[in-house]
């Protein structure tokens, strides 16, 4: 025979599935409903707290973590990192950065900013084209990537008329109106906010001044672009994993490239921030293109 208490219990028990009113009316207990995780995800509190998230590569994560996340690939590339794009575009990068320089109309005297500028070959030849009277500024988010770059230049004989700042190029610390040419090759991906990294640097652009974004692009032939999908997916992180023992970086830029905008999108996003006559040039069948904006 079972206990009164026991009956009472199991009723109890069975009142998770009864409605609160009826579980009160029956049993004379306050029934409150389990917590669940189904319910604190629907709960539109913490939806409004929730941190919005952003693509690392393929993956989803919290806007505040990309930046961290970003810096750890360079950290661990920023040893080896002339070598791999030599070896990853066939030295063909030397000619994609060559016609950026010829674009970007830089003349002696100006003053010319160098977003994401790694291991400084586009600051080396702005340098020598400004010369003594003109300023290049070499600007990244990365200090180990800064740091090759500045011992680079050095080595080779580039001072002077160079300065090395550390940047987000989401928030630039220099002046308004202060730059005749502003460039970014290969950085723009990275970044989290990419329409305010944009505004940032129409912001510190003289008008008239010029802004250069040379990044990878979508291929424009389909049989080519499947081609550049298994080269990218399958020998990229092989390569990462000989020469510098890191796979994972390089796997994550084949999924950042795919998650860049494609040429026409990135093009109405510099007109949207303000540029004038913007336009852009494919390089090697879409792999990279190289847009150019004006600053009214």
């Amino acid at each position: 025979m079972i206990a009164p208490c026991d009956r009472r219990r199991r009723r109890a028990r069975a009142c998770d599935n009864l409605a609160h009113g009826a579980c009160r009316a029956r049993l004379g207990l306050e029934c409150r409903p389990h917590s669940s995780g189904e319910s604190d995800m629907t709960d539109p509190r913490k939806e409004r707290d929730a941190e919005p998230t952003t693509h690392f590569g393929y993956q989803s994560v919290p806007e505040s973590q990309k930046a961290q996340k970003v810096a750890e690939v360079f950290h661990s590339v920023a040893a080896r990192y002339d070598l791999m794009n030599d070896l990853m575009s066939g030295g063909v990068h030397r000619l994609w950065k060559r016609f950026t320089i010829e674009l970007s109309g830089a003349r002696p005297g100006n003053r010319v900013l160098d977003i994401a500028g790694g291991t400084g070959d586009l600051t080396r030849q702005f340098s020598r084209i400004v010369g003594a009277t003109g300023e290049v500024v070499l600007a990244d988010i990365n200090a180990s990537m800064l740091k090759v770059g500045r011992d680079r230049l050095l080595d080779k004989g580039v001072a002077g008329n160079v300065k090395f700042v550390q940047a987000d190029a989401e928030k630039l610390p220099f002046p308004d109106n202060h730059f005749d040419v502003v460039t970014i090759a290969f950085g723009l991906r990275n970044v989290t906010h990419k329409e305010d990294a944009i505004r940032s640097m129409l912001r510190v652009l003289k008008p008239g001044g010029r802004l250069l974004v040379l990044e990878f692009s979508k291929p424009t032939n389909p049989l080519f672009s499947r081609a550049y999908d298994t080269y990218s997916f399958s020998l990229l992180p092989l390569m990462g994993k000989l020469i510098t023992n890191d796979a994972d970086s390089y796997r994550y830029l084949a999924e950042s490239i795919r998650m860049h905008p494609d040429q026409e999108t990135l093009k109405g996003m510099m007109v949207e921030a303000g540029f004038d006559r913007v336009t852009y040039h494919n390089m090697t069948g879409g792999v990279v293109a190289l847009h150019r904006g004006i600053k009214p």
